[in-house]
């Protein structure tokens, strides 16, 4: 091979906003010095990508997917059985706007989209010699495994937790059969898949996720700030949230929680919010970009987690690198990995509402308490910096193909 740079293809579905997105971004951008670069996504959403990637990183992409997405999010709804809300949805995206003609054209493109999207990706991957191929999508990993290069090293790169759901597991664990490699983002999904994976020749490894910057300035912890980021979504637990604020309010009525995120729950919390009278306590500030995540931060003295799974919970890294200390239900399997209780933050076992209540109130309580968090919160963040977590991605790189 000579001196030539190693080509890496990392193939995503979209590159929108989410988890996964921002983990392609930040190892693609700190990978692209020793190796050529290729992100190669199904559905173009944007003009640009969500996430900024160097300028040496190529971007491809196989289609234009905002119907497909859209009305995915649809048949999604109706496979949950959700109808309530798959009804508002169509109600206020076509019949209020006059366009029910509309909803059966973009159905029919959907369709078509999904016939489209296997054949170009299958394409692409039939014709790609890269060195390396990572696959974020279990689809993607069985395309991958089936049509993928004997040459190349496939690489399967999982983020979402199983949830002891059968059907998930089974479907992930025969979508790497093919596959070299299987790279989880906790410790604990490594173990399990490796279990499940043990008479395959692909082969698990544990490679946390990473965050891109760890500011010089933290947060001075004093002020009377709460945070909550992430998703609003029945997963995300953040009905109890306001449990747990229409406890707190009446003994530090100074104190208010920030959550930052969008989603299907956003209608729920704001009608139990208004119930409980705790507008000018709880403010909903919707999605919001990465700036405005980070100013609030840094001016917050405690980060908050109702999740009730959670893979990874890189927002939990985010809030340790500016000092601030997080508590989270055990639940949220990712949080027991960044988690250390009683020394970064606390983790509460059975969704304990009122324990969730008394770790927060002894952390407002005791500023020193919070403080000596906060230092050791920042030591746990700086562990998962992109250029050590890139460090781990190399050394995987450069070992023999299975």
């Amino acid at each position: 091979m000579g001196d030539r740079m190693k080509k890496v293809t990392i193939l995503a579905l979209h590159l929108g906003y989410g988890g996964i997105e921002r983990a392609i971004a930040n190892l693609a951008n700190f990978i692209c010095d020793e190796y050529e670069v290729t992100i190669v996504s199904t559905y173009k959403l944007y003009d640009k990508p969500a996430y900024e990637f160097d300028p040496k990183i190529k971007v491809e992409y196989l289609m234009d997917g905002k119907i497909a997405v859209k009305v995915d999010a649809y048949k999604q709804l109706l496979r949950e059985k959700r109808l309530g809300k798959l009804g508002k949805l169509l109600f206020r995206d076509y019949v209020k706007k006059g366009k029910i003609s509309d909803l059966f054209k973009d159905i029919k493109s959907s369709f078509i989209n999904v016939r489209e999207k296997k054949q170009k990706m299958i394409s692409y991957i039939m014709s790609c010699d890269s060195d390396i191929i990572i696959s974020t999508r279990d689809i993607h990993n069985t395309w991958l495994g089936q049509y993928g290069k004997q040459d190349s090293m496939k690489i399967g790169w999982e983020h979402n937790h199983h949830n002891n759901n059968d059907k998930y597991i089974n479907k992930i664990v025969q979508s790497v059969q093919k596959l070299d490699y299987f790279v989880l983002v906790s410790e604990e999904l490594k173990q399990f898949y490796e279990e499940q994976l043990k008479d395959s020749a692909c082969r698990c490894i544990y490679i946390a996720n990473s965050i891109d910057r760890l500011p010089d300035e933290l947060s001075n912890l004093e002020e009377p700030n709460l945070i909550s980021v992430g998703r609003l979504s029945p997963e995300k637990g953040q009905l109890d949230i306001v449990e747990i604020m229409k406890k707190l309010h009446p003994l530090f009525p100074t104190w208010t929680l920030e959550i930052i995120g969008d989603g299907v729950l956003r209608e729920s919390l704001e009608a139990k919010i208004k119930k409980e009278g705790l507008e000018d306590v709880i403010k909903l500030a919707g999605f919001q970009n990465q700036d405005y995540i980070q100013s609030k931060l840094s001016h917050s003295s405690l980060f908050i987690m109702t999740s009730y799974t959670e893979s990874f919970g890189i927002v939990l890294l985010e809030a340790f690198a500016y000092g601030v200390p997080c508590i989270a239900f055990n639940s949220a399997q990712g949080a027991n990995d960044i988690i250390k209780n009683n020394t970064n933050g606390y983790l509460i076992p059975n969704r304990d509402i009122d324990l969730m209540c008394k770790r927060i109130s002894d952390l407002i309580k005791q500023e020193a308490k919070r403080k000596v968090f906060g230092l050791s919160a920042r030591k746990t963040a700086e562990k998962y910096d992109a250029h050590a977590i890139a460090q781990e991605w190399k050394c995987l790189f450069e070992k023999e193909k299975q």
